[in-house]
Order: C-alpha cells, then sequence, then structure tokens
C-alpha cells in the first residue's frame, strides 16, 4: 500500500506540475489551454486520492510524522481556495470595470463582451497556476520528510 501511496504521489507532483508550467506559458502569452485544465482536474483528483491513501496508511497504524500529514492535507487546502479564488476572479473583473452584474456585459458589443471575458478567464487561469505551483511545492516537501 505504502508504494501505491509513493507512486500516486508522484502522479500527483507531475500532473500539478505539468498544469502549472502549461497555464504559466498560456497566462503568459495571453491564450487559451484546453490542456492546462485538463491536467489540473486530473492534478486534483490524484490529490484526492493521495490524500485518501494517506488517510488508509495513517488508519492501518503506519507511523508517519506531523509535518509528512500537514504537508500532505495543506495542498488540499490550497486546491479549495484557488477555486474559491477563481470564482471570485469573475466578479473582482466586473467590479473593476465598474459593472454591477454580469448582466451588464450583455450590453456591450461583441467585442467588448470578448474583451471582459478574456479578462475573466486570463485572472482564472492566473490564480489555478499559481494554486497548482504551491500544490507541487508542498507535495515535494511531504515527500521530504516521508
Amino acid at each position: 500500500m505504502k508504494g501505491i501511496h509513493v507512486v500516486v504521489g508522484v502522479l500527483a507532483i507531475a500532473l500539478n506540475g505539468g498544469a502549472a508550467v502549461m497555464g504559466a506559458q498560456a497566462w503568459w502569452r495571453a491564450t487559451q489551454s484546453l490542456w492546462f485544465w485538463r491536467l489540473l482536474r486530473a492534478g486534483q483528483a490524484v490529490l484526492v486520492l493521495e490524500a485518501v491513501l494517506g488517510g488508509v496508511l495513517v488508519l492501518d497504524g503506519r507511523n508517519v510524522s506531523g509535518l509528512h500529514v500537514v504537508y500532505g492535507l495543506v495542498p488540499l487546502a490550497v486546491s479549495f481556495v484557488g477555486e474559491q479564488l477563481r470564482v471570485a476572479s469573475a466578479e473582482m473583473v466586473l467590479d473593476a470595470r465598474g459593472f454591477s452584474s454580469a448582466a451588464d456585459v450583455g450590453e456591450l458589443d461583441e467585442e467588448g463582451q470578448r474583451v471582459v471575458v478574456r479578462a475573466i478567464v486570463q485572472r482564472e487561469l492566473g490564480v489555478m497556476t499559481l494554486a497548482a505551483g504551491v500544490v507541487v511545492v508542498l507535495l515535494a516537501r511531504a515527500a521530504g520528510t516521508a
């Protein structure tokens, strides 16, 4: 079981690391990346699986350091907070542009709507890229304390 935990941990680092790199490139170029979102979601799913496997090992009586458990669980919180900030990104962009709601954007011409949507997606991409990068650092630290 410990071997599976290690393999899933490496996979979580790889997927989140790939998402962070791909997201940084897409953010820098101000482009869309469907593969970023796919890697990110896969990384998040594997992260949950990793935490469950770690929990099973702890419940099985494995002796692990408290620091390893903290570094293993904090990435879940980082992902959750990142998602909350991603959701708030649209509101921040709308507020910064003086819109009271998303319906106000619908009153803009097509190009104006595209500009606002691009700004929202760009902010979401940046937030989730940073979250994926932090998750990688925390998981690497968890691996170092195992």
